[in-house]
């Protein structure tokens, strides 16, 4: 299932006279009409989205950061113009969205202010990428107009690393550079005489999200023989990526030749959790990448106990997804529980 909340850019070039013309970039973000509205349910809660009355807590972005890039010859693209708003979130308005992207039938929320980047006498075959965040990103390299080159833009990376930025990769969007319509990236647009270009541009989710649920065997449960009762005392997503993640590749972030051997990590049930212990439902978002030799799975890495022994399992499973995909997917895993867990590592492969 593709994950749908996004932004739409529209790109108009507008002949003003014989000397200048403006590219005019009213933005809106889109996102499901109760989404910001009504709370969502936490990690180590039962309800989550899919269930009765359950939506997702998300934030209107407050920075956006824009690259346009020029033709300059058939096979030589250069950066053209930065633009970054640091505002965002106070402009923004709800709408409905009727059009040809992805998201067609959602609402959306539209950035009320326009953008008006001056042409003088320049005509030109041009791309915009852009990127949107709840708070602020720092990228990997610093792009220079006339300077940087498409291959700079596309391989822009955005640091994942923290607390603050780890509990925000679900309200960062971004144009994914392989989303075609008609044959070419769908960002595209082209300033000539006599030609007002339209370009409508929708962002989404760079982070995956991962739909965890767990369920202990009825006859295994708080009315068993006491000798016999499972419970599930920990639960942890671990070794979450938290480096540098593309901005406009979001399904083409790797580990090299194993699995991360180190990252963030969002624990779900605790010991505490009693109301957890036989069953639940959690989500949570992470950046998804693969490994070599697993080119099209993303290794979900876990760490379980049972009845506070002590005994750590740490299953990893294999999750498949569509790497030529321009979007990043929502990944679901089930964990049926019988008996208590042993320590050690396990490997699963789920298609």
């Amino acid at each position: 299932m593709v994950m749908l909340a996004a932004v739409w850019i529209s790109t108009a070039c507008e002949r003003k006279d014989t000397l200048e013309q403006r590219v005019v970039m009213p933005i809106s973000i889109c996102l499901p009409a109760d989404a910001v509205t009504t709370p969502a349910c936490k990690p180590g809660m039962n309800r989550m989205p899919g269930d009765v009355g359950a939506t997702e807590d998300l934030l209107l972005p407050k920075y956006i950061y824009f690259f346009i890039v020029k033709q300059i010859d058939a096979d030589n693209w250069k950066v053209w113009n930065t633009v970054t708003i640091d505002d965002a979130d106070e402009h923004w308005e709800k709408q409905y969205y009727d059009g040809a992207l992805m998201g067609n039938t959602d609402s959306v929320y539209r950035y009320t202010e326009d953008i008006v980047i001056p042409i003088l006498n320049e005509r030109f075959n041009g791309r915009v990428y852009a990127i949107a965040s709840t708070v602020a990103l720092t990228f990997d390299a610093t792009l220079t107009n006339n300077e940087s080159t498409l291959n700079d833009v596309l391989n822009l990376a955005f640091s994942t690393s923290g607390e603050t930025m780890q509990n925000n990769l679900q309200h960062i969007y971004s144009t994914p550079y392989n989303y075609n319509q008609g044959g070419k990236y769908y960002g595209s647009f082209t300033c000539i005489d006599n030609n007002v270009p339209l370009v409508n541009l929708m962002l989404y989710h760079v982070a995956a999200k991962v739909d965890i649920n767990w369920n202990v065997a009825a006859a295994k449960r708080k009315n068993a023989n006491p000798s016999e009762v499972v419970r599930l005392t920990r639960m942890e997503a671990c070794k979450l990526f938290n480096g540098d993640a593309y901005c406009f590749k979001p399904m083409e972030n790797t580990s090299g030749a194993t699995p991360l051997e180190s990252g963030s990590t969002v624990t779900i049930v605790t010991a505490a959790d009693e109301g957890l212990w036989w069953e639940g439902r959690s989500y949570f978002y992470t950046i998804p990448y693969t490994s070599t030799g697993k080119e099209d799975y993303y290794p979900l890495q876990m760490q379980m106990e049972t009845n506070g022994s002590g005994n750590i399992y740490m299953p990893t499973i294999y999750l498949h997804i569509d790497t030529e995909s321009p979007f990043v997917p929502w990944l679901r895993a089930t964990f049926n529980i019988s008996n208590t867990l042993p320590a050690g590592t396990d490997t699963k492969t789920v298609d």
